[in-house]
């Protein structure tokens, strides 16, 4: 039952506990247990909203930072990506696989807000070697959901 829950609430988390309960055959209260379990065990981690900053008319840019990295003797990189993913302008740190150690993700309001973080912060740090800064110009699909607006068919239709 678990991993049926979590198939569900990953693509909408704003499922009712009802509608769950009846789709799974089993009672809500159940559900509610279930759900609590999880979240009490670290299984499920918080509760996102997916939005679309674009049509919501705010600016942000959104880059993914690829670094090198020195592992700390006997810590790995655990260590330091701590020390990257406790800065709060961090969405995010992944160990990677590949000619980078580590991916990062994070939101600004410009360009150069990223640049600035990127210089005096992350490649600051004494165990970075180096790093490589891609921006997301655009996006077309985000944790499963389609962000661009779906092409039209403007063929003309022939009898």
């Amino acid at each position: 039952m678990r991993e049926k829950i979590l198939t569900f609430i990953e693509k909408n988390s704003r499922i009712d506990t009802q509608e769950l309960a009846v789709i799974l055959g089993v009672d809500e209260t159940a559900v509610m247990n279930e759900l609590e379990a999880m979240e009490q065990e670290g299984i499920i981690c918080g509760y996102h909203t997916l939005i679309n900053w674009d049509k919501a008319g705010v600016e942000k840019v959104t880059a993914l930072i690829e670094v090198r990295v020195t592992p700390q003797r006997g810590m790995g990189f655990d260590k330091v990506a701590e020390r990257i993913y406790n800065y709060p302008e961090v969405n995010s740190v992944y160990l990677i696989s590949g000619g980078f150690d580590l991916m990062v993700t994070l939101e600004g309001k410009t360009l150069r807000e990223i640049s600035q973080f990127v210089s005096d912060k992350l490649s600051a740090l004494d165990q970075v070697l180096s790093t490589k800064t891609n921006f997301i110009l655009k996006k077309y699909k985000d944790h499963g959901t389609v962000m661009a607006p779906k092409a039209k068919d403007e063929r003309i239709m022939m009898a």
